[in-house]
């Protein structure tokens, strides 16, 4: 069992200083699992980051283990893009006096949504992610109206957080395989694109290959906060609307330059970005959308962060 290193941070608030400490984590068997399903070549750089996401406390569950059975279903079929039962679960842990009316409600907002275009449904959602849905229906001729909260920031353990890898999805009668989906709560919020590790440039055709995504299977995007590019050992960060040149490394996992020598881009993104309150504060403080009177464009604001090394 392979031991890892990690800063654990005990404050991300802006009004108390931020104290760390390093903690000692233990990986679990996955590597071992995941060669199994994949050969030599490729496994040494992938088993790395499913590893670090098991590390800093998200399930990780390999599509073939699904498919044999050693996981429970999470989709009725390959075209939904929203692990129901999840996304069910949370909504009753972080609003435990949610009515069963408020919950269906809640459910149809989050899968019909109003708009057919991409940036429209994703500011949407993102809205209601931050925000929270507010729910009004009668019963016996009374308007009653409840908020609900998609994600709890205040207590992370009521959220649920998965990595799925790969993630098939069929749309118009074509299948789709992506290296790997974050979940939270059921809902896909991050997407993790893999190039081959002997790319000469990571952002190379990246762009293509991620629009391609976009336009093949629109509605698992609706939900997408941001985008991973990965070759190798190297890893670059990007939303749905930045151009090559704006999807960029991430290079501090705290916030400042406490990163170990050995550690890998992709080491320091998954643990940077996807550290679970880091990954909240994110798209609650860090995400903003703008429009020129055409068109929205989405970007992460970075200057929170230590992101120029």
């Amino acid at each position: 069992m392979k031991t890892y290193h990690r800063l654990k941070i005990k404050s991300l608030s802006p009004n108390h200083p931020i104290k760390l400490s390093r903690t000692i984590a233990q990986a679990t068997n996955l590597a071992k699992k995941h060669h199994l399903y994949r050969n030599l070549n490729l496994s040494i750089a992938v088993d790395s980051w499913l590893t670090w996401f098991e590390v800093i406390g998200y399930t990780v569950e390999l599509e073939a283990d699904i498919a044999a059975g050693r996981h429970p279903t999470e989709r009725n079929n390959e075209t939904e893009v929203i692990l129901g039962d999840r996304l069910r679960h949370a909504l009753l842990r972080i609003n435990p006096h949610i009515s069963s009316a408020a919950l269906q409600s809640t459910i149809r907002q989050l899968t019909a949504l109003p708009k057919q275009n991409l940036l429209e449904n994703n500011l949407y959602l993102h809205k209601l992610l931050t925000q929270g849905i507010d729910i009004t229906y009668i019963i016996n001729n009374q308007i009653i109206s409840e908020k609900v909260w998609l994600i709890d920031s205040a207590n992370l353990l009521n959220n649920d957080w998965l990595v799925v890898h790969p993630f098939t999805i069929v749309a118009n009668h074509q299948t789709h395989q992506l290296d790997a989906v974050i979940f939270i709560n059921g809902l896909p919020l991050a997407v993790l694109y893999n190039q081959k590790a002997s790319a000469i440039n990571i952002l190379k055709n990246n762009q293509d290959t991620l629009h391609k995504y976009i336009q093949n299977i629109p509605k698992l995007f609706f939900y997408n906060v941001f985008l991973v590019v990965t070759s190798g050992n190297r890893a670059n960060l990007g939303t749905l609307t930045c151009k090559s040149t704006e999807f960029l490394p991430w290079y501090t996992i705290d916030g400042e330059d406490f990163t170990h020598p050995q550690e890998t881009e992709i080491d320091v993104l998954i643990q940077g970005i996807f550290d679970k309150r880091r990954f909240l504060e994110i798209i609650k403080h860090s995400i903003v959308f703008e429009e020129d009177g055409v068109s929205y464009s989405k970007k992460l604001l970075r200057y929170h962060f230590c992101t120029v090394p």
